[in-house]
């Protein structure tokens, strides 16, 4: 089968809620990154054959295929085009996998996947909110076939994050023990300058700003949980935040005609799902299942990166498949560096390449859980 290399990948500091990227348009966000990564690469823009985002909660700025409009807003060839994907937080990381799939069939030879994300501008589930002025108050409970299905429950990512620390014994002391050491891990990796090469300053601001350098375990505890009764608070939880970050895909005949140095190889991709009320558990079957169709064990992997959503899923998942803390969000995660929806799976990419370059490994395995109960997993192979 045809290979799929990873040029480069760029992205955008993380902006924090009301932060330094708050009232920037979600096209000019994106369109960062891509010139970044244009400039960075050296490759001629006319030679793109298609730019695929991701983005979550597409309205306003974010509407009428964002993609498209960050390649325009950049400056690029008209005649590319561009695609928006929605696969709920894994909407990024799914662009990469669309990227490479186009180039691993033959029909496209260099791809720019990513996605961006203002969650300032457009807040979390608003497209959801911007139903009800329509007479439905959520996706779900207005369809006949999902009642039938799954009945009238709730379906929130708040009361499957509770669920899963329940079902898995996690403590809420636990989660604010594992929350503290991500925003410990990420601040010592922005003072360590690890990502550096993978930052386009945005003006002077360069760095990301979400890690909050003066939270504790006693102010953690001080937090009221976000459901009666729960264990999950607000600092166990990811940050809404603002980024944009792209990759350029390339297939072998583009890196020969284009004199281009990959940094890693696609080694794998693909994508499985759970129950959608439990919602966040699909990183456990999606990681056994690209592990066994890769023919690898987690002894194989060097470093691994499960989205943040919630300090409940990356622990219940390094539980359930036995993986050590020490190798897992070494440059912590989303609760620290933020959860820009569109943009993180693309912006954990960047950030696992430039480790693994880092420590010299060889594998990397990202994984996240979605909307819907699903995850995707991308196993890169370092150059």
């Amino acid at each position: 089968m045809a290979e799929a290399y990873i040029i480069d990948a760029v992205r955008t500091p993380v902006g924090r809620k009301k932060g330094s990227l708050a009232a920037m348009h979600s096209a000019d966000l994106g369109a960062h990154s891509i010139k970044a990564l244009m400039e960075r690469t050296g490759i001629d823009p006319a030679a793109v054959d298609d730019v695929v985002f991701g983005c979550v909660e597409t309205l306003g700025p974010q509407a009428g295929d964002i993609a498209r409009t960050c390649w325009l807003v950049a400056g690029m060839p008209q005649h590319v085009p561009g695609v928006t994907v929605d696969r709920q937080c894994g909407s990024a990381q799914q662009a990469v996998h669309f990227a490479a799939m186009g180039v691993m069939s033959g029909q496209q030879d260099l791809v720019v996947a990513g996605g961006v994300q203002n969650l300032n501008l457009i807040p979390i589930s608003g497209a959801m909110m911007a139903g009800r002025e329509f007479g439905f108050p959520d996706p779900f409970r207005t369809s006949p076939g999902w009642l039938e299905r799954y009945g009238d429950q709730e379906v929130s990512q708040f009361r499957s994050a509770e669920m899963i620390a329940e079902k898995w014994q996690i403590t809420r002391e636990e989660m604010e023990a594992f929350a503290l050491e991500s925003h410990r891990r990420a601040i010592a990796a922005i003072e360590d300058g690890r990502f550096d090469n993978e930052i386009a300053p945005v003006g002077d601001f360069a760095h990301d700003e979400t890690p909050r350098r003066d939270t504790s375990l006693e102010k953690m505890a001080s937090l009221a949980p976000l459901t009666e009764g729960g264990r999950v608070t607000a600092g166990v939880s990811s940050q809404n935040a603002d980024a944009s970050a792209a990759l350029l895909v390339a297939s072998e005949k583009a890196v020969k005609e284009h004199g281009l140095k990959p940094r890693a190889r696609i080694h794998h991709m693909s994508v499985r799902a759970d129950d959608p009320v439990w919602m966040l558990t699909a990183p456990i079957p999606a990681t056994h299942h690209a592990l066994e169709k890769a023919g690898m064990s987690i002894d194989d992997i060097d470093l691994f990166e499960c989205n943040e959503a919630f300090a409940s899923i990356p622990m219940a998942w390094m539980k359930e498949l036995g993986i050590p803390h020490e190798k897992v969000n070494v440059n912590g995660g989303a609760i620290a560096l933020g959860h820009p929806l569109g943009a993180t799976g693309a912006r954990i990419t960047a950030t696992m390449l430039n480790e693994l370059e880092r420590r010299g490994g060889r594998y990397a395995l990202q994984t996240m859980c979605e909307g819907g109960g699903q995850a995707n997993v991308t196993i890169i192979e370092r150059l």
